[in-house]
């Protein structure tokens, strides 16, 4: 199972010859805040051992700092300032460390007076971070807002859900089981440059090695089989299908899980058609939901980017929920704004509308997904760029169809076909529940991508 976990390097600093008494009431205020955000999720690592009030300001400091920051294996670095800083104490750090950084300072009470001296944390900020952009620095950063604000705690969970994205693709392995399907010229894909550019490996796996291990399953008949098997039929109506095709669902969901852990895969792209269907004798169009609410996405079509795509939405929910891959279909017949997002059966169950019977017919699902606010995101590539399209809607009731589906509602669906219509994008666009804008900017912008929305220029349609 799927289970995220981020270790965050807190380095707060302040100005040497400003009050420390006042620095120590500030960090307080933000750590009392930040060790309530997502407990089970980030491990926080500070220099409370290492600096007086565990507050960075003395260059001398800096060797030991890193040092244990590395030793920790710290995936990000929150930067707080208390009041100035000390711009040379936090270059330093951050240069040596090389991860993903969060910038922020509390909005400042008062000016400086007569009888008493500011903290001046915005101005510390802006030539702290020139300096971090001098040394080649990637860095985020949260508006000058107070600690108990909710622009900083949104912000800085955020930033934790930026750096789940950029840590999971960095080591992310996608099984790929079987070619891409002869027609399917759209889902084409340089393995590569994948490797190159963002360290993302494919490992090959033959789906005649998953046909083997399923019926190795069958024929155990194995306990965690049988328990399986019996959860699926209490949860779908399998009354369409017979017994022994739904247990041999239930076996190659097992068999891609087993080849998936055994090669060290995390999301999967298959040849769901034709070579599975042949190999296996069932629709795997069942297996892709349950993989998903395993923590394991799986796209259809061998659409490697789509799997990509599918890793960066479980990531930006740091593993509490699922997303989908869904087909670009037809618009909503009454509603000029929505368009259906349908695939033929693979989504994940726990995305199911309460009131969606689940059916399994053909070896594929058919129920509809829940209503609720979506962010949609497409990972792709056009010669030797590479793409994030993302943007944000909510889902609208509509004609039942057969299939996995959802009905989805925009500000402008003509602007949202133009952009898409000219790419580079294909049908396969991804879903899932909640805001994510500014995680998939950020993360677009760490790894020197495309950001696309239906905002940005592009060419027109006539």
């Amino acid at each position: 199972m799927y289970k995220q976990n981020i270790v965050l390097g807190v380095v707060p600093t302040k100005r040497g010859f400003l009050s420390m008494e006042e620095a120590k009431r500030q960090k307080d205020m933000f750590m009392a805040e930040i060790r309530k955000i997502k407990p089970g999720i980030v491990t926080l690592v500070d220099i409370d051992d290492l600096c007086e009030n565990g507050i960075a300001f003395e260059n001398g400091k800096v060797p030991s700092i890193v040092r244990k920051l590395k030793d920790h294996g710290v995936d990000a670095l929150f930067t707080p300032f208390c009041d100035f800083g000390e711009e040379s104490v936090v270059a330093e750090i951050s240069a040596a460390l090389r991860v993903p950084q969060l910038v922020w300072g509390a909005r400042d009470e008062h000016p400086n007076s007569d009888t008493a001296r500011g903290r001046d944390t915005q101005c510390g900020m802006f030539a702290a971070t020139k300096v971090l952009r001098r040394f080649g620095i990637t860095y985020s950063y949260i508006y000058n807002v107070p600690a108990h604000s909710d622009e900083f705690r949104g912000g800085y969970l955020n930033f934790i859900r930026v750096v789940s994205v950029l840590k999971d693709l960095k080591n992310l392995r996608i099984a790929k089981i079987g070619e891409r399907p002869a027609p399917f010229m759209s889902v084409m894909n340089n393995d590569a440059a994948l490797i190159k550019r963002f360290g993302i490996v494919t490992v090959p796996i033959s789906p005649i090695v998953i046909a083997a291990d399923t019926e190795k399953l069958l024929k155990e008949d194995g306990e965690e089989l049988r328990t399986y098997f019996e959860d699926m039929k209490k949860r779908f109506d399998c009354s369409a299908m017979e017994a022994e095709k739904v247990k041999k669902i239930a076996a190659v969901k097992r068999a891609v899980q087993q080849n998936m852990e055994k090669n060290n895969c995390t999301a999967a792209a298959i040849e769901c058609w034709p070579s599975c269907n042949a190999a296996l004798g069932v629709p795997v169009c069942t297996v892709l939901g349950e993989l998903a609410d395993c923590g394991l996405p799986v796209s259809c079509e061998t659409d490697v980017c789509g799997a990509v795509t599918m890793a960066i939405m479980r990531a930006c929910q740091l593993g509490e929920d699922t997303g989908f891959l869904a087909d670009l279909t037809i618009r909503h017949p009454e509603n000029d704004n929505a368009e259906l997002l349908w695939h033929c059966g693979p989504f994940a169950y726990s995305l199911k509308a309460p009131d969606s019977k689940a059916r399994i017919v053909q070896g594929q699902e058919r129920f509809e997904l829940r209503q609720g606010d979506l962010t949609v995101c497409r990972f792709d590539e056009i010669d030797g760029e590479y793409y994030l399209f993302a943007g944000e809607g909510k889902t609208t009731t509509g004609p039942e169809t057969n299939g996995t589906y959802v009905w989805f509602e925009t500000d402008d669906w003509k602007r949202w076909e133009e952009k898409l219509m000219f790419g580079p994008y294909i049908h396969h666009l991804g879903g899932t529940y909640g805001g994510f804008m500014p995680v998939l900017r950020e993360v677009a912008r760490y790894l020197n991508l495309r950001f696309d929305t239906v905002e940005s220029e592009g060419p027109r349609s006539l």
